[in-house]
């Protein structure tokens, strides 16, 4: 992928570390801390155990232009933190809506890291979205404390596939207008 490309998805400022693009050079941490079962199980996506090239095929997918999905490392290095605290990502919809996502590394668990990451994805509103959504499974009460934190509103309970769990799992639906 050229500079170029990369230079469309800007970095953004936040107290702690800062949103920037996925590198290559990420593969090992985002290997590592995806890998963990605790990571994957609270996602729709990640496998467990992780399958060799599944980061590799991330990284790709985050870096390819034509992607509908936006993916930001969450990098502490300026701040004397990890280089790689979690991932956040909005996944753009249609009508100006666009959907958020994000895992932290556990050693950063209750922290404050996620919502700060979701504090200034939300702020800096790199897509334009007007109305912005999300889901977290139900037995995950700290990312629904994340996203009411940030201002999002309860919407309704559904579920999703769970590819680490193999399973369906109850969640929670919310979402953020904004303007």
């Amino acid at each position: 992928m050229s500079q170029d490309t990369m230079a469309a998805l800007s970095t953004i400022e936040a107290e702690r570390f800062r949103l920037r693009p996925v590198r290559r050079s990420d593969a090992g941490l985002l290997s590592l801390y995806s890998g963990d079962e605790r990571v994957a199980r609270f996602t729709r996506t990640i496998p467990h155990p992780l399958p060799p090239g599944a980061t590799e095929a991330f990284i790709a997918r985050a870096q390819d232009p034509k992607r509908s999905e936006d993916v930001w490392v969450m990098d502490g290095a300026d701040h004397g933190l990890s280089e790689v605290l979690g991932v956040i990502a909005l996944d753009r919809m249609d009508r100006n809506q666009s959907e958020i996502g994000y895992w932290v590394a556990p050693a950063f668990w209750n922290t404050g890291i996620a919502s700060e990451a979701v504090t200034a994805l939300i702020a800096a509103n790199p897509q334009g979205a007007e109305t912005i959504f999300a889901e977290v499974f139900q037995d995950n009460p700290g990312s629904a404390r994340v996203l009411t934190n940030a201002g999002f509103d309860y919407i309704g309970d559904a579920e999703a596939w769970s590819v680490a769990r193999g399973a369906k799992v109850a969640t929670w639906t919310y979402l953020r207008r904004l303007g």
